[in-house]
């Protein structure tokens, strides 16, 4: 898969970028990233990209014009271009399986107040929201979502059925999890995780996810309970 970042802050995502499971997406081939200055694209000595709104209001608004420029410049026959700001679409664990499947995305970091509406009409695909409140910029939601969806593109985790079996993937929260050492701190291992009998971990799994769910996430119980196993 092929990703464009576009940004005012391209150093934003050398940490995250360098480090863990997209650092080893990109080094064997899976994710391609490449990032993006916006402000490269602005006229001037001062390389000015924005404004204050019309109408009035605090804060600034990013320029239509170095926005467009920035993504064409890297458009394809492929490219979706998404655009990441408190008002896109919430994402999920569905969108991500969906933008995987993607062969070229273009992320657009939102900044200041937003981005001139007339670049957004004429050059997005979709907008999306990480959750209902504001960041300082959208290259936080950027890394989030590239981070989501890279668990769905084939042979990135090294284990095929590994993305299948997280929360959300049937309506529900992930189980309880436990590892070596068996008694830590006075608390065993449950016995059916000890007893080699897949079909009855499997039932204890469930068990499990669905009480969680119903305790931490009442909404997606309802939905669940709604939708059946």
């Amino acid at each position: 898969m092929r990703v464009d970042i576009l940004s005012l802050f391209p150093g934003y995502f050398k940490g995250p970028f360098d480090e863990s499971i997209i650092a080893r997406a990109v080094k064997n081939g899976h994710l391609s990233i490449n990032l993006v200055d916006i402000r490269s694209f602005a006229e001037g000595k001062h390389k000015r990209v924005d404004e204050r709104p019309y109408g009035g209001g605090p804060g600034m608004v990013l320029q239509p014009e170095p926005v467009v420029k920035a993504i064409r410049s890297v458009q394809s026959e492929d490219a979706w271009v998404v655009y990441l700001s408190p008002q896109g679409s919430l994402f999920n664990a569905g969108k991500a399986k969906e933008l995987s499947q993607k062969k070229h995305l273009v992320f657009l970091a939102g900044h200041y107040e937003g981005v001139d509406e007339r670049a957004l009409k004429s050059e997005v695909d979709e907008e999306i929201s990480i959750g209902d409140y504001v960041l300082t910029n959208g290259c936080l939601p950027a890394i989030v979502v590239l981070d989501a969806l890279i668990r769905f593109i084939p042979d990135v985790l090294g284990h095929e059925d590994a993305a299948k079996e997280d929360s959300f993937e049937n309506g529900l929260l992930d189980c309880p999890h436990y590892t070596r050492p068996e008694l830590f701190e006075g608390e065993r291992v449950p016995e059916v995780l000890l007893s080699g009998d897949h079909a009855k971990i499997a039932a204890w799994r469930l068990k499990e996810s669905i009480a969680k769910t119903k305790r931490v996430r009442p909404d997606l119980y309802e939905s669940y309970l709604k939708k059946g196993p």
